[in-house]
């Protein structure tokens, strides 16, 4: 089911609302179950791991990066799947009076890509400490809390919209140039951001002109021509140094980009630093 944020947003300001319950969940790889779905509403908050959900026959794709609401009493089949443990928290709520527009959330099911957020993280922590406490200061602590978590479910929302692919480019970029060096894969670095991968190569290729493996092949390359003119390191050892650990495959690309093997190419721009420069990987 699709819903507009604006509205979903406009929606809980102008509501009423009580947690009525926060589950913490761990589950094992290939669990499956049948079952109605809780008396309130909820929120899913992934934070582990994957799993399926069919509320009332349509299906979500639940993990790190996105929340599901689901409805109240609803026909719910749900699977973990891959080979991790699915981890999650449930947030049930209650609404107040009536609700103030046409959306009827006990009847509704949706999900919202939010991406990585330490922050809601925190709070979802924090409020799962909160609810299992007595006394009436941990009741307000949650009813607050839920509202500073739909509030950063809210913004990370909006900044995950069509106007937000220049800074999902520039984060994922920005985490290549510190992160290089280490493995990295185009699924990876989608999931960390919440996006799928054609997504991804889409905001790439808009903003870079190539898609994210070509920029991190092209910026480890870039990366390994400044070592080699600059230092004595085997080339093996300025191979690992950039990501790459098979040396043979490390020159075999050098070459493909810069025309000379590695080695070569130091022997080549050892005392002429500056005409390097025409051999740098456009970014």
């Amino acid at each position: 089911m699709e819903i507009q944020l604006n509205r979903l947003v406009e929606h809980f300001a102008r509501t009423s609302f009580q947690v009525k319950n926060v589950y913490h969940y761990k589950i094992e790889p290939g669990t499956t179950g049948c079952q109605k779905s809780a008396p309130f509403p909820g929120f899913i908050f992934p934070l582990r791991g994957k799993a399926q959900f069919h509320f009332n026959g349509t299906p979500y794709l639940a993990g790190v990066g996105n929340v599901i609401h689901g409805g109240a009493n609803m026909s719910l089949d749900k699977r973990v799947v891959g080979n991790s443990k699915w981890e999650y928290i449930t947030v049930l709520y209650d609404i107040h009076g009536l609700e103030s527009d046409d959306i009827y959330m006990p009847d509704t099911h949706f999900e919202l890509t939010v991406g990585q957020s330490p922050r809601l993280i925190e709070l979802l922590q924090r409020l799962f400490k909160a609810f299992n406490q007595p006394g009436a200061l941990p009741v307000f602590q949650t009813e607050t809390l839920f509202r500073c978590i739909l509030e950063e479910v809210f913004v990370c929302g909006c900044n995950q919209g069509n106007n937000s692919t220049q800074a999902l480019f520039e984060h994922v970029s920005s985490y290549i140039h510190d992160n290089y060096m280490d493995t990295l894969t185009i699924r990876e670095l989608a999931e960390q951001n919440g996006v799928n991968e054609n997504r991804l190569y889409y905001v790439f290729n808009k903003y870079a002109g190539m898609g994210p493996g070509d920029y991190l092949m092209a910026y480890r390359l870039n990366r390994a021509k400044k070592l080699i003119i600059t230092g004595d390191a085997p080339v093996y050892e300025v191979a690992k140094n950039v990501g790459y650990t098979d040396a043979l495959y490390f020159s075999r690309i050098f070459k493909k980009r810069f025309g000379l093997p590695p080695s070569t190419f130091r022997e080549k721009f050892r005392n002429n630093p500056y005409g390097v420069q025409d051999y740098s990987i456009p970014m």
